[in-house]
């Protein structure tokens, strides 16, 4: 990231990149005291960041200070907006979040405490989730006047289902860490304090990927996955000759023919 993107992040975010080789980098949440809420600078600042992640980086975590990943919106941010300016509103979200999504890099988030509204949506939009036993999962809208607005209805019941999402809107239905992870919202439990170290674990593997491999995952795989059957295999097909034609991917699979390479195991 360059000196002058890296000041137009507000004071709400904070980038950080462990690792002698940076290519794992790390932005957290910093407003723990307003437990993570998201106003618009957090919200435009996340955009901003995954439109041109740092330079080098090939794997992101998203993480958060404090014992909340995020509370979702700051009611600070809940205006009196005509029917219009809340359009305009609920697009910027669904601009900066998709730049999560269908960003550059793979994007692992890190979860705890309140992952709700809001929170969720931005959750949601990352490619794995980790969570600590003390993440829980909410939908507050429906039980004052509102309807999501970041996303969720798009992304969430691609996890959960629509009728699972029905139930957390209309009855205001909390999920713990366990029932989210077994319904599907997260792919990883952690230990309590943990969740961060297995999210950076996680994303050292994922940088350790060859570059067309993660950009097939990130582009061609949710489009192949939303297309009907006989354009999913076209472009499945088209992606994967792209993949095994490049050079990197010809040394990994002589390595693997040389037994050079590790073979696919638990241990």
């Amino acid at each position: 990231m360059t000196e002058p993107v890296r000041a137009l992040l507000p004071p709400s975010l904070r980038v950080e990149r462990p690792g002698p080789d940076g290519a794992v980098v790390v932005l957290r949440l910093a407003r723990a005291a307003k437990r993570n809420a998201l106003d618009d600078a957090t919200v435009l600042g996340i955009e901003t960041f995954f439109a041109n992640p740092p330079s080098g980086v090939r794997a992101a975590v998203l993480a958060a200070d404090g014992e909340h990943f995020s509370a979702g919106l700051d009611l600070a941010e809940l205006t009196d907006r005509d029917a219009f300016a809340g359009l305009e509103h609920s697009m910027m979200w669904h601009r900066a979040f998709d730049r999560v999504e269908r960003g550059r890099v793979p994007v692992i988030a890190v979860l705890t405490g309140a992952v709700i509204g809001g929170g969720l949506e931005l959750a949601c939009a990352a490619h794995i989730r980790v969570a600590e036993p003390s993440a829980f999962y909410a939908l507050p809208e429906g039980q004052r006047g509102l309807f999501v607005g970041g996303g969720a209805s798009v992304r969430l019941p691609r996890l959960i289902g629509a009728h699972r999402m029905a139930d957390m809107m209309l009855t205001g239905r909390v999920l713990d860490a366990d029932e989210g992870h077994a319904l599907g919202i997260t792919q990883y439990r952690a230990d309590p304090g943990q969740g961060l170290a297995l999210a950076l674990e996680l994303a050292r593997k994922v940088a350790a990927n060859s570059p067309v491999t993660n950009f097939a995952v990130l582009q061609a795989l949710p489009r192949i996955a939303e297309a009907n059957p006989a354009e999913g295999y076209l472009m499945e097909s088209l992606m994967a000759a792209v993949a095994s034609g490049s050079a990197e991917a010809k040394e990994r699979m002589q390595a693997f023919l040389e037994g050079r390479a590790g073979k696919v195991g638990r241990g």
